[in-house]
């Protein structure tokens, strides 16, 4: 491209391919500023001011703002360079790791909707033996009085989860130390697990799979949830296999998400203990 000495605002902006009110802005902030400016209000650039377009342009890309890109061009010192491009790196790493929390829970919600979706689809309610990664998850102890929607939307876990300074992802999970005290409406406590986006300490951590268990999928309302337990009890001693005595209960489609009962999804896990 030929080369002048003096440049319109227009001719700026079409050859950087910038707005002229982006300029203007520039202008305004100090970071590309007019070699002259006419009494009629009209704007010239030197080739120098032509060639800090790019410069600036790149710096956007990088995530500086003009404030910041202006210190960092004008200061001519490594040490304050440095201090800048450290500064933004540490900001972007803050930012990576907060959109990666972001996508997981986004991502592991899409999961629950796609299974949920293959099981109503398919009527999915065949019980089989499975293994279960091991995983570990935050939990809470608390008192359980059969009122399902106050203990999945639990608003003193939601709390604790905030308390440790963390976030959650993934289905809730009840974990039931008996599950003939829960099949006969008798269970009173239950640990409450989910997984956490951020590192937690051993003191609120539990693990949870590592082993084969019976699955099956309840489909419907909690209230008859039951009906499901005794599936699994009836079909379990038809295979000879001992049960429990936990039992976990993973809410892949519940009120978090749905409010129609009738398409609700739950996952009823229960360890096996033994083999008649």
């Amino acid at each position: 491209m030929k080369s002048k000495s003096s440049y319109s605002i227009g001719e700026v902006s079409k050859i950087c391919g910038l707005s002229k009110k982006a300029l203007r802005h520039y202008d305004k902030v100090g970071i590309i500023k007019p070699d002259r400016s006419c009494g009629n209000n009209y704007r010239y650039y030197s080739r120098a001011s032509l060639l800090a377009v790019p410069v600036i342009k790149y710096y956007k890309q990088m995530g500086f703002k003009l404030s910041e890109m202006k210190e960092v061009i004008e200061s001519g010192d490594y040490r304050t360079m440095r201090a800048s491009f450290k500064s933004k790196l540490d900001e972007l790493r803050q930012v990576e790791e907060e959109v990666h929390r972001n996508y997981t829970s986004v991502k592991d919600w899409y999961e629950l909707v796609v299974e949920a979706e293959s099981v109503l689809h398919y009527k999915v309610q065949d019980i089989s033996v499975k293994f279960v990664e091991d995983e570990a998850y935050c939990f809470l102890e608390q008192d359980f009085a059969y009122d399902y929607r106050d203990s999945i939307i639990n608003i003193e876990f939601t709390n604790f989860i905030a308390s440790i300074e963390n976030e959650i992802t993934g289905p809730v999970i009840m974990r039931f130390p008996d599950f003939k005290e829960k099949m006969k409406g008798e269970c009173s406590r239950v640990t409450v697990l989910q997984r956490a986006l951020k590192p937690f300490g051993k003191d609120v951590e539990t693990h949870f799979g590592g082993c084969l268990m019976v699955s099956a999928y309840h489909i419907g309302s909690h209230d008859n949830i039951t009906e499901t337990y005794e599936r699994i009890a009836k079909w379990a001693d038809e295979n000879k296999y001992v049960l429990g005595p936990e039992v976990y209960e993973r809410y892949v489609v519940d009120y978090w998400s749905s409010q129609d009962s009738d398409k609700f999804v739950t996952e009823i896990l229960m360890n096996i203990s033994a083999q008649k």
